[in-house]
């Protein structure tokens, strides 16, 4: 234990001395946070639009201005030829067209059916989704009240009407914001625990203090158990920090057990570590660990479900999904901070990741006796 606790000392020393090493711990995470969190987002606040008025009545004209009175909409302007508008879509100046045709207002009111034809600037997928759910929902809500003014009321005793009432739990506001911070939290705190492990390790071995070590009776589970433990403790200490600043900045809301998310978490970095060590006995130098630790860290993250539901991706990646430790935190994250959920409800992921992290960690202590 006194060999053990030596190393762990040395180690801190070893960190807090290094100039380049504090500001990525420190530093580097939390600005990271406050920009990403405001980054990444998949909220439409700002929909720029072009209309065709070939109609230029004034049913039409209450058409654009239900999307010009929205502050979701901005207007771009209006023209009469479909060319023109599309060299607005080419050019990114507007991600839609409104084409309204002759004689709309007319056959709404004759036939109680007119088309309108919307251009949207698909290359982004999901905006052009929400584009389209956004505009639909203003056409309905007008063609609806278009209708009630022409038709007149509808006597009470032929009223059938279907009130809904949306009750919105875990995120009420609907703020993305509250969705994104704990994942990019998950995503900081792995980047301690995995990436910095790996890049320290690899960096004894460049030094050649490693065959240093090796030769004097420390026996590499102490070695190993010294070099890992403070990326532990400091990976533990980021995601404090990193929930304090979510709460102050952001209000992020914590429903459930602290205790609990940070006992899943001490079990998660087991994993995280056992992979930045098994990543360091893989490479040789500092350059190969930071391709390798990359490459595996950006695939995790694009695959945890940050941005899109890990249901919604095809069976065989869900599969694959199996030795993400990334998907299980961003999940479990979610449900004690938003939803306040028990131990029993993540029981499964916590249990998973205890099998995990032995497995990992028994893989990455053999291999490196084997290459040491």
């Amino acid at each position: 234990m006194r060999i053990i606790i030596s190393i762990i000392r040395k180690e801190f020393i070893q960190i807090f001395r290094n100039k380049v090493m504090l500001p990525f711990i420190f530093i580097a995470p939390f600005v990271q946070m406050i920009l990403l969190v405001y980054a990444a987002n998949l909220e439409m606040k700002e929909i720029k639009f072009f209309v065709v008025d070939k109609d230029l009545s004034s049913v039409s004209r209450r058409l654009i201005s239900e999307f010009t009175a929205s502050p979701f909409y901005k207007f771009q302007g209006s023209g009469f030829n479909i060319t023109e508008a599309e060299d607005m879509l080419t050019s990114e100046k507007a991600n839609l067209v409104i084409h309204i045709p002759s004689g709309f207002s007319k056959e709404l009111r004759v036939d109680n059916n007119a088309p309108v034809q919307l251009l949207i600037n698909a290359v982004n997928a999901t905006k052009a989704s929400l584009i389209r759910g956004y505009t639909t929902a203003i056409i309905t809500s007008f063609n609806r009240a278009v209708r009630y003014e022409w038709a007149g009321p509808v006597p009470s005793d032929q009223l059938r009407e279907i009130n809904m009432v949306s009750s919105f739990w875990y995120n009420p506001e609907l703020d993305y914001k509250i969705y994104m911070l704990p994942g990019i939290i998950v995503i900081l705190v792995t980047i301690i625990g995995m990436f910095l492990t790996a890049l320290n390790l690899v960096r004894e071995k460049e030094l050649g203090t490693s065959e240093q070590i090796n030769v004097t009776p420390i026996k590499k589970f102490h070695f190993i158990f010294g070099k890992l433990f403070p990326f532990w403790i400091i990976a533990l200490l980021e995601l404090a920090l990193g929930l304090i600043l979510g709460r102050l900045l952001f209000d992020l809301p914590m429903v459930g057990s602290i205790w609990l998310l940070f006992g899943f978490a001490a079990v998660y970095l087991l994993v995280a570590l056992g992979i930045g060590l098994f990543l360091s006995t893989v490479a040789s130098n500092q350059q190969q660990v930071m391709f390798l630790t990359f490459f595996f860290m950006l695939t995790f993250i694009l695959m945890s479900g940050i941005f899109t539901p890990v249901e919604s991706m095809p069976d065989w990646a869900q599969k694959v999904n199996t030795i993400n430790p990334y998907a299980y935190f961003m999940k479990v994250i979610r449900m004690i901070l938003l939803k306040g959920s028990g131990f029993n409800a993540i029981s499964r992921e916590f249990f998973s990741l205890l099998i995990y992290a032995f497995l990992i960690l028994s893989l990455s202590v053999w291999r490196y006796r084997k290459v040491s």
